[in-house]
């Protein structure tokens, strides 16, 4: 029995226990997680060091090393992360219709958890714990499969939790993490109907488009994140370039990061030099179209594979447009429906952007850094859904529920 399968089956019968557990006994097994997090951020560092030391030696981008390092300020947010998980309501058990029928049948629509959660993920160690974190907390056992960057990472940090889970009413075979780091465990979840309820994939556009196209158990999509905001010709530009700058270099390596900057023609006449140049002062290399370059000469060429690419890292599109309606056709065509920004002072050109833009969030004078869900009010999140199905953009506790009617009669059968 392959690794996959036997963590699988361990999840699927601690999966039975879970459904039964108090939002007590959750809310206390999430705070010896939390605790034992930080009791243990040593070991946890030492591990995280042989990860970034290999990635080093293969060359791993320092936006990707970025992604991957742990120390103590980090995981003290990461705990916090579980301390406020369980902080919040707990969503199974809740009724979310009740009503009667003439025959006199009593039926009530319940959230109830999905079941078996498996997860892959790439190189974020904070998954792992927020992951696990959320689908207890909901009731659902999970199986995650993190990668090989971050292998000694996460597998402390699940040394570290299961010690925790078995100090709590959680049973520790409901938080599963494969090791095996070759590309066929992957292989392996896609197929698992009947251990694994559903598959969540984070990373990049390749993990994510293998999942979807390959699974058999069902699939809730977190898609990359080619963001766009759009400085409109009423914009306010002090307000823009702040917008843009955080958005773009706050952290460039999310997914909710900007990928295009889209400059109304009448702003990049007067202002677009200047706009180049705070973010170059934040260190991120620009591409441009060919108005773009004829304005700013030193930006490099945007090809067609630069509109659609997700970057997470230092660097930008930026695109001269005649109005809002070029702006929009360009997010239609590129967009992948994550996160998109106008800012402007026209009112009604607000309202059409966030009317037809067809993303998870749209955002009028707001970065796309708060698609997120500490910043939402969530907890931490699952993931970001750019599908349109159970759920969409950020994934608190309820999107790890599904649903059950309860159904009470007195008799009754159907004629």
């Amino acid at each position: 029995m392959s690794e996959v399968v036997q963590k699988s089956k361990l999840a699927k019968q601690a999966a039975q226990t879970m459904g039964n557990l108090t939002t007590e006994q959750k809310n206390a097994a999430l705070l010896l997680m939390a605790d034992s997090l930080v009791t243990e951020q040593q070991a946890i560092i030492e591990a995280n060091a042989k990860d970034l030391q290999r990635g080093k030696e293969l060359g791993t981008s320092a936006s990707l090393l970025d992604r991957l390092a742990l120390n103590e300020s980090r995981i003290a947010a990461i705990a916090e992360g579980l301390r406020q998980i369980a902080e919040l309501p707990d969503p199974i058990g809740d009724t979310l219709e009740a009503f009667d029928r003439p025959n006199g049948l009593r039926i009530r629509k319940l959230r109830v958890p999905l079941g078996v959660i498996g997860i892959i993920y790439e190189a974020r160690p904070n998954v792992t714990v927020d992951a696990a974190g959320l689908c207890l907390k909901t009731g659902n056992a999970v199986v995650l499969r993190g990668g090989s960057s971050a292998l000694f990472s996460n597998e402390k940090i699940v040394e570290v939790l299961h010690g925790a889970l078995s100090r709590s009413a959680i049973p520790a075979d409901a938080l599963q993490l494969i090791l095996s780091a070759d590309r066929s465990s992957v292989d392996e979840m896609l197929k698992l109907n009947g251990l694994i309820d559903v598959l969540i994939p984070r990373g990049g556009h390749s993990l994510i488009q293998n999942v979807v196209n390959n699974a058999s158990v069902p699939v809730i999509e977190t898609g990359a994140g080619v963001c766009h905001t759009f400085i409109d010709e009423s914009a306010q530009l002090d307000m823009a370039v702040r917008i843009g700058i955080n958005a773009k270099a706050q952290r460039p390596s999310v997914c909710n990061s900007m990928e295009t900057l889209l400059v109304h023609e009448s702003i990049a006449e007067k202002h677009l030099s200047a706009i180049a140049e705070a973010f170059q002062g934040a260190h991120v290399a620009l591409k441009g179209n060919e108005r773009a370059r004829e304005l700013v000469p030193n930006m490099q060429v945007a090809e067609i594979e630069d509109w659609k690419t997700e970057y997470g890292d230092y660097i930008l599109n930026i695109k001269v447009v005649k109005d809002l309606d070029e702006a929009l056709a360009h997010i239609r065509e590129y967009g992948t429906m994550h996160s998109e920004c106008i800012v402007t002072e026209d009112a009604a050109n607000a309202e059409r952007f966030l009317q037809e833009v067809d993303a998870a969030a749209v955002y009028h004078n707001a970065s796309t850094r708060f698609t997120d869900g500490f910043e939402f009010g969530f907890g931490a999140e699952i993931g970001i859904s750019t599908q349109k199905l159970h759920a969409r953009g950020p994934m608190g506790l309820p999107a790890l529920t599904s649903t059950k009617y309860r159904v009470y009669g007195s008799g009754q059968i159907r004629e």
